[in-house]
């Protein structure tokens, strides 16, 4: 018997256009969101280009000079409506993530909880956005600072946090009275098109926030736009290093102002002296959350010599009793699909090429239906092995031994 797996989400939170100046816009094509746990089509969303990135960029421009003209406490009072909106709507937006991201739901509702936590945090901080008077070394001049917005910012945002990474963004910004354009990751824009929705309802103003949805093929002409135009005063990206380093180079022309928060290789280290059974349950909570699909996920596990026989152990007994693939709408699930087929082909890739340089697969191994991964833990790692040297993005525990040098003896 084959599932099939419904999205049940109203009409306004299920937008498919893309959101500029206050209004819903159609592009000259669509490209389609796929749920990577079915490979089904959702819905096709409004493919936007350059000449739609444009027009985002000179509504956030216009809005800018009367938005940074409101008070601290205005500011404070929308995006306290749009938390508030997020909180009243959190079974369906956590419904969107698990479909065009495939979290768990249990994860994705922690994510709108997440989320919705940032828009109240900057609530609260837009009313405290203080400036200084500073000591100064003339006795006929006094010293004050002031903070004031720097413009419009381009927000690019990857697809693991498909709505947390926008409000962390987006609330900081709007509190600041800066305005935004938001260039969503290609497989998931409803997120971000469903915050614009709410975004709208909490009354926040036409081309103060902005969302152009578009495909991996139109993503660099997007990018260029968001990251070259001069009406652009700040570039907040998170994502890969490689795309990191085309976006600043972009950036430089026009000196803009950049954050960035690129790649990880994080290592998860065991000594003799660790408690296993607490460095098992560290291991699994840093290593699973959202299929290995997270910046901070453990990357390299690195284990003493004289616990690594009986860590490997546990680890795997761990993962048997403890993870359950499966679509992240079903209740026991804990471990959904990779974003896409390329997401598997990486891990599968890293984990064919560790064992033909000598290590060994305790579990799993294997790439299943569509984008799932069995979670692997391999053994007898070694530093030369891709797995420990490139971010993972995956369910896959590459375990090396340390050894002393008393150990050699």
């Amino acid at each position: 018997m084959v599932l099939v797996y419904s999205l049940d989400v109203s009409a306004p939170l299920l937008r498919t256009q893309g959101y500029v100046d206050g209004r819903w816009i159609s592009a000259a094509s669509v490209f389609p969101v796929l749920d990577p746990a079915t490979g089904q089509e959702i819905v096709r969303v409004s493919d936007c280009g350059p000449a739609e990135a444009k027009q985002a960029v000179d509504a956030a421009y216009k809005a800018f000079h009367s938005w940074k003209q409101y008070t601290a406490k205005e500011r404070s009072v929308l995006l306290r409506k749009w938390f508030e909106l997020l909180l009243l709507h959190k079974d369906e937006l956590a419904q969107l993530i698990t479909f065009e991201c495939g979290k768990p739901m249990r994860e994705s509702l922690g994510e709108i909880s997440y989320s919705a936590s940032f828009l109240e945090w900057f609530s609260e901080e837009a009313r405290r956005v203080y400036g200084d008077i500073v000591p100064s070394p003339a006795k006929d001049r006094k010293l004050l600072l002031l903070k004031q917005p720097v413009g419009v910012a381009s927000i690019i945002t990857p697809w693991n946090f498909p709505s947390a990474m926008i409000t962390r963004k987006v609330g900081a910004a709007l509190a600041a009275g800066c305005t935004v354009v938001v260039k969503p990751a290609e497989d998931t824009p409803l997120s971000a098109l469903a915050l614009a929705e709410l975004a709208e309802q909490a009354g926040i103003p036409a081309g103060v926030f902005n969302v152009v949805p578009c495909s991996r093929e139109s993503t660099p002409s997007v990018g260029r736009v968001l990251c070259t135009d001069p009406l652009v005063a700040k570039i907040s990206f998170t994502g890969s290093t490689a795309t990191g380093k085309v976006l600043l180079k972009m950036a430089a022309d026009t000196v803009k102002k950049v954050s960035m928060e690129l790649g990880g290789h994080a290592p998860f280290i065991v000594f003799d002296s660790a408690d296993l059974d607490k460095a098992v349950g560290g291991a699994m909570a840093s290593k699973f959350r959202n299929s290995g699909q997270t910046c901070v996920c453990s990357n390299r596990f690195l284990v003493q010599s004289a616990v690594y026989d009986r860590f490997v152990e546990k680890l795997g007994g761990a993962m048997d009793a403890e993870l359950r693939l499966g679509h992240g709408s079903e209740p026991d699930t804990t471990q959904g699909p990779l974003i896409n087929a390329r997401a598997a082909e990486k891990v599968l890739h890293q984990i064919s090429d560790a064992v033909s340089r000598g290590a060994k697969v305790v579990k799993g191994g294997k790439r299943l239906d569509g984008s799932f991964m069995e979670p692997t833990l391999l053994a007898d790692v070694t530093a030369d092995m891709l797995c420990t040297k490139e971010e993972t993005f995956g369910p896959l525990v590459p375990v090396i031994r340390q050894v002393q040098t008393g150990d050699r003896d």
